[in-house]
């Protein structure tokens, strides 16, 4: 007798009892099977972190006022890339520190750049205006640019370096001199042929 026989010999012979049983317990183990991959897909994702090293993920940033800014454009410059949102606490004790590093350092080849998470236009423009923000910001449209550096809050500030590179990550709001040593060690390191 071939298994496919045994199989169907073993099915037929039961009663709708015993058919019903089998059926749930195959049932229950595809349920189990499928959680299993979801949980284990959900752990994978916790545990990829920020990106601290490496070239940063490009993307290009629709300002508020229309811009349209490239990452890899910026190469040559250091670049301060800040997540942040307008109903966050932390990013509205930073806010204040961001715009004064940036009139420091923008005229020394530093660009910031700022990006709304999870945020509404109106909500944002009233931010900015709120704090006298004036470098680039833009709204993080379906959370793509935050997926590519793997945010897990905000505020989250990443240093890419003139070669395109993060040179630091600080998943914490920023004192202006916090900011300033961080982008001081980014120029620091020049530019590699």
């Amino acid at each position: 007798m071939t298994e496919w026989h045994v199989a169907e010999d073993i099915l037929t012979d039961q009663s709708p009892a015993k058919r019903s049983v089998n059926f749930v317990t195959v049932l229950a183990a595809v349920i189990l099977a499928g959680m299993a991959l979801i949980f284990g897909l959900g752990l994978r994702h916790q545990q990829q972190t920020q990106p601290t090293e490496g070239m940063a993920p490009l993307f290009t940033l629709k300002t508020l006022d229309g811009q349209e800014i490239a990452l890899e454009s910026l190469r040559g410059k250091v670049v301060v890339l800040n997540f942040w949102a307008s109903w966050c606490a932390p990013c509205r004790d930073e806010a204040a520190e961001l715009e004064a590093a940036w009139q420091q350092y923008k005229d020394k080849g530093v660009v910031f750049l700022g990006v709304a998470y999870t945020d509404t236009e109106r909500n944002a423009q009233a931010y900015l205006k709120e704090f006298g923000i004036t470098y680039p910001n833009g709204l993080d449209y379906k959370t793509k640019i935050s997926a590519l550096y793997r945010i897990e809050g905000v505020p989250e500030t990443f240093i890419i370096d003139r070669n395109g590179h993060i040179s630091e990550f600080a998943m914490a709001p920023l004192k202006r001199t916090q900011l300033s040593a961080m982008i001081e060690r980014a120029l620091a390191k020049g530019t590699q042929p």
